[in-house]
């Protein structure tokens, strides 16, 4: 087991790779640098291995996919997750460790948004979608995190080892951050400085696309995590639609005392039927939601047993 693992996907990274792997090894001389290469074609895996990093290869590709992989394969007391595009401050990784180890979070985030994320970023797009999610899932789930969709992390044992990793791409991060918030899991901030990327390094983000799949993603998770919420939204603009429908048929009913719509009164009554369905699945869900909280309090349990056995074999 290691103490510190940090971890860096990369795909086509050639250009800063080497900087990033050396800057790490400078600041963290006591971490493990593993970096995974995601089908790279610019010969990344090379110079990264040169720099003095352990290279393991994904060829699945999407960033999601090498995540899985990482959180897999590496046992180690704390993770750094960073990106190979050397955005990310390495100076700012002990202040990331120290979280873990001295206030036991289970996820650090180093918060881009709180400093020069908005001058840096040269894409404004980015900087709409980056205040969008956070509002969005800060509201929907409670929480209180600063930057969702960053790329710098640090993380505990049991976070990475009960964490189901389930995108595909660049939507992990907004993945990672409502699983913590949902698992009432101990989040810290850390401001961290950001840069753009230096010149000749090319973004791997769409920002349409993948903004739409981050998106979709926090409605998916809000179904899968706050199932209640989700269904009685729908439900009651079931209702809405319904109610608004049947009017016209009530008012003529209350005039003459004959039904003139009976195919309206019909289709609104089913539609009503169908938002009460959308109540009661949702508080069905909400049960079993509650019960897999307790069953992942109880894997977070053995997760903490399997922790402490690797530490005394070392």
């Amino acid at each position: 087991m290691d103490k510190i693992a940090v971890m860096i996907p990369c795909y086509n990274e050639s250009k800063t790779i080497k900087k990033v792997v050396e800057d790490f090894k400078r600041v963290l001389p006591e971490a493990t640098i593993y970096v995974y290469d995601n089908n790279s074609s610019d010969g990344t895996d090379k110079i990264a291995r040169e720099a003095g990093a352990i290279v393991r290869y994904e060829r699945q590709q999407g960033k999601g996919n090498v995540i899985r992989t990482m959180f897999r394969d590496i046992d180690a007391e704390c993770y750094i997750m960073t990106d190979g595009d050397d955005t990310y401050p390495a100076e700012a990784a002990p202040d990331l460790v120290r979280e873990v180890f001295e206030h036991n979070a289970d996820m650090v985030v180093g918060d881009r948004l709180s400093s020069t994320y908005f001058e840096e970023n040269k894409r404004p797009f980015h900087n709409f979608g980056n205040s969008l999610v956070r509002g969005s899932i800060n509201r929907l789930f409670g929480s209180d995190i600063k930057d969702i969709m960053t790329g710098y992390r640090a993380f505990s044992y049991n976070f990475i080892k009960t964490f189901p990793v389930l995108s595909k791409g660049f939507e992990i991060e907004t993945e990672m951050t409502i699983h913590a918030a949902d698992k009432n899991m101990h989040v810290e901030n850390v401001v961290i400085e950001y840069r753009d990327r230096p010149e000749g390094s090319v973004s791997k983000l769409n920002t349409y696309s993948d903004g739409f799949k981050v998106l979709r993603t926090i409605a998916r998770l809000y179904r899968t995590y706050k199932p209640f919420g989700f269904f009685s939204i729908i439900s009651a603009i079931l209702a809405v639609i319904a109610i608004i429908m049947m009017v016209p048929v009530f008012a003529g009913y209350f005039q003459t005392g004959l039904v003139g719509k009976f195919p309206t009164l019909i289709v609104a009554g089913f539609i009503f039927l169908a938002a009460i369905i959308g109540l009661f699945s949702g508080t069905m869900l909400q049960t079993m939601t509650a019960k897999n909280r307790q069953d992942f309090e109880l894997a977070l349990n053995r997760c903490a047993d399997r922790f402490h056995d690797l530490k005394e074999r070392q």
